[in-house]
């Protein structure tokens, strides 16, 4: 039988950017050539895609280190080097990638595009780009800047409107298979659902929703009691639950308690989950007492809560509790997607750095901002707020403007280069 992955963790390492080269122009009857070197090429980037053909993170038992191909080198006569192909990973639609040492979220692969989470390093200068009218001949170039490297936890975290959840043997399976065309395995005994079971419901030809059959929970699942606790977070994002409870008492439990059971086993695991709209569908009515379902009917009720009676076996009532479900779905806000977390804050303890200006351009040299700006991704603004905050605290911004500088003229940091804004 295969084993339902939805937690792993890996390794990525996105390529290094490739040096940039010294060379010197030879070529006949042209004297005093100069410098040509090239720049090298930028190391790959880390992809991920959501890829609606995977349902478990299962591949990543197997392999578990992902690793970018390097930019090439700088070459003679200006050549700059090949830049990297990225490495693409594809996971199931609904992974959220996190930072394995500190916990933040990185990105939620939920949408079609594709998101770079480790950014292939930058390609070092050649030594053409160190010519000046005072340094004619610089025999020196850049190295490629390296690529950055996580180590990473993948969590998938289902995508579905709806999450069942109730005692093992409810009837949560034959409801899904019911109402939907997924086929969960269905068995008079506990535990048949060893992994969570999606399905699309169409409601009439305009709408539909998506339902998320998850494995039984029982007393203690938020604590690892079960099989449930390691499903709980596939009803994260669910916009609504329906609580499932079989009222006929045919294995002698009380269905009232059934029901608290689960709802305070939800409080437990997550409180923003608890506080989401609850549907209660009492199961078996077709062989209940006619006493346990109006018991327990009164006792739903008087929690404030909608609760309809059905029988999944015999396809009483399921029309009506899935018209209730569309309704309330038209009623709340879009599945939930994980905003990514900003940059955790570096403590600096040396914040010596020097400034030079040459050639049109503040150079800042500074050994604590080397590994800052390998976190930085040029392409996000949140990202760029931090550099910047670093800079103000720091007294880099103060000095530069001590020195004059001028908005729209250029900054070098380290080989990453940008205009100043105030």
């Amino acid at each position: 039988m295969a084993v339902f992955v939805d937690k792993a963790k890996i390794t990525i390492k996105a390529g290094s950017g490739g040096d940039g080269a010294v060379s010197f122009h030879r070529e006949k009857y042209v004297a005093a050539g100069g410098p040509d070197g090239g720049d090298g090429g930028k190391g790959g980037d880390v992809i991920f895609i959501a890829d609606d053909n995977f349902s478990s993170l299962e591949d990543f038992r197997f392999k578990r280190k992902y690793i970018a191909e390097n930019g090439a080198n700088g070459g003679e006569r200006n050549k700059t080097g090949r830049n990297a192909p990225d490495t693409v990973i594809k996971v199931p639609r609904g992974t959220v990638i996190k930072d394995s040492e500190t916990g933040r979220i990185i990105a939620d692969i939920s949408g079609d595009e594709p998101v770079i989470v480790a950014h292939g390093g930058k390609g070092g200068k050649g030594n053409a780009r160190f010519a000046t009218p005072t340094r004619q001949v610089p025999k020196f170039a850049k190295p490629g800047f390296p690529g950055q490297k996580l180590e990473v936890t993948l969590e998938l975290k289902l995508i579905a409107d709806v999450g069942l959840v109730g005692f093992p043997n409810v009837g949560k399976s034959t409801l899904i298979s019911v109402v939907s065309a997924a086929k969960p395995i269905i068995a008079n005994y506990p535990f048949t659902t060893l992994t969570p079971v999606l399905g699309t419901v169409k409601v009439d030809d305009n709408s539909s929703f998506v339902i998320a059959d998850i494995p039984g929970l029982i007393e203690g699942a938020s604590e690892g009691v079960g099989l449930g606790h390691e499903f709980l977070r596939h009803v994260e994002r669910c916009r609504l639950i329906v609580h499932i409870v079989d009222v006929s008492g045919y294995e002698g439990r009380d269905p009232i308690s059934d029901y608290e059971i689960i709802k305070t086993e939800l409080e437990k695991f997550s409180p923003e989950l608890a506080a989401a709209p609850v549907i209660v569908a009492a199961n078996k009515c077709d062989i209940a007492p006619t006493e346990n379902i109006e018991k327990f009917a009164d006792y739903i009720k008087s929690q404030g809560l909608p609760c309809l009676q059905i029988s999944a076996v015999a396809k009483m009532g399921t029309k009506e509790l899935i018209n209730l479900i569309s309704a309330e779905l038209a009623k709340l806000p879009p599945v939930l997607r994980y905003e990514p977390e900003p940059l955790p804050e570096i403590v600096i303890d040396n914040r010596e750095f020097n400034i030079h200006f040459e050639d049109e351009i503040y150079f800042v040299e500074a050994d604590f901002l080397t590994d800052i700006i390998r976190m930085i991704n040029p392409d996000d603004w949140s990202s760029l707020q931090y550099m910047q905050r670093v800079l103000i605290d720091t007294g880099i911004i103060k000095k530069l403007e001590e020195m004059g500088i001028a908005e729209n003229d250029t900054v070098d940091i380290s080989g990453f280069r940008f205009e100043f804004i105030y």
